[in-house]
């Protein structure tokens, strides 16, 4: 598999001038803002979602001016939700360093994401480049809305195969097809073009998510601990499928492990087993290997050019990764 400074390469001058403007744009005249907004640039992670955004707009077009703010908007926003997942979470780390809210605690992580957010909207509507503010709008309710229905659902720990895919559309897919959308809509490409631009990213998000709930079964040794998702009370692929092909005394027992018994590590071990000898971990690998093909079966559509290909090996890369 291809490292990730190799798929980079054909927008690595790009990617250069993004992470100078994206550091501009959260630019502010309060010192302590500026002080946490570079201590977030300084922890940026693989920056996979401009990616995204610039290869779906080599792949539609010229790669423009527009295109670097609908990449920034995107990292914006993304940033934003990141700060708030870890207050709603109560994490107090990310990507193995401290998050916002374990330095300068949640009130001001809270106002911290609303900043990035705001920030976001202003270089959308300052450039009025309203197309990428709908596309993020139906992205951040979509994402909202998930994350509230996985709230509900975890409670009585009802969720079944097609509210997991409809929770991870709405959680992750949205925003990965948000910056595939972006990168099109930057190019003035079709609507036609966009939808399908859409739809390749929704497909690559769900098979990205689907990979990393494996992660927590131990399908490859990732160097952290197991069993993250269960102790949140998370039903994912591999435990829905192995809890509908049990017995009803078994699932009944699983189900009162995550429910009631998360915090032991020797029952989440349990429940890990469980699921590994299941066949759980197989049938989510086959799922997300679905998705992938899907994803690729749209991306053919598109003319031959080493954007395609940027993408073609940017989605193998998230569905391969082993962290």
């Amino acid at each position: 598999m291809l490292k990730l400074e190799e798929i980079k390469r054909p927008i690595a001058a790009e990617l250069d001038i993004f992470e100078a403007k994206f550091k501009e744009s959260m630019r502010s005249s309060v010192p302590l803002l500026d002080r946490i907004t570079h201590y977030i640039v300084k922890r940026k992670g693989k920056q996979m979602r401009p990616m995204f955004v610039f290869f779906a707009a080599g792949a539609c077009g010229d790669i423009n001016e527009s295109t670097h703010r609908g990449a920034a908007l995107v990292e914006l926003v993304h940033t934003a939700t990141l700060v708030h997942d870890d207050v709603v979470d109560n994490s107090y780390q990310r990507r193995g360093f401290f998050s916002v809210n374990a330095l300068w605690k949640n009130k001001i992580a809270v106002l911290v994401g609303d900043f990035l957010l705001s920030k976001g909207l202003s270089l959308s509507v300052k450039n009025q480049d309203f197309e990428f503010l709908r596309i993020l709008n139906e992205a951040v309710t979509e994402m909202s809305e998930g994350e509230l229905l996985q709230m509900e659902k975890a409670r009585r720990l009802d969720i079944d195969e097609k509210v997991y895919f409809e929770v991870i559309r709405q959680k992750t897919a949205s925003l990965i097809a948000s910056c595939c959308a972006c990168g099109a809509a930057s190019t003035n490409a079709s609507e036609e073009t966009i939808r399908k631009m859409h739809a390749f990213g929704e497909k690559v998000g769900i098979a990205f998510q689907i990979k990393d709930d494996l992660f927590d079964f131990g399908f490859d040794d990732v160097g952290k601990p197991l069993g993250i998702d269960i102790k949140e009370k998370k039903l994912t692929l591999p435990l829905i499928y192995a809890l509908n092909h049990t017995d009803k005394s078994t699932k009944r027992h699983i189900i009162n492990l995550v429910k009631n018994q998360n915090e032991d590590q020797k029952k989440v071990t349990e429940v890990i087993n469980f699921v590994r000898s299941s066949g759980g971990m197989e049938y989510a690998k086959e799922r997300m290997i679905d998705y992938q093909t899907a994803a690729f079966d749209i991306l053919q559509t598109f003319q031959q050019s080493q954007y395609r290909d940027g993408l073609e090996q940017l989605v193998r890369f998230t569905t391969e990764r082993n962290k």
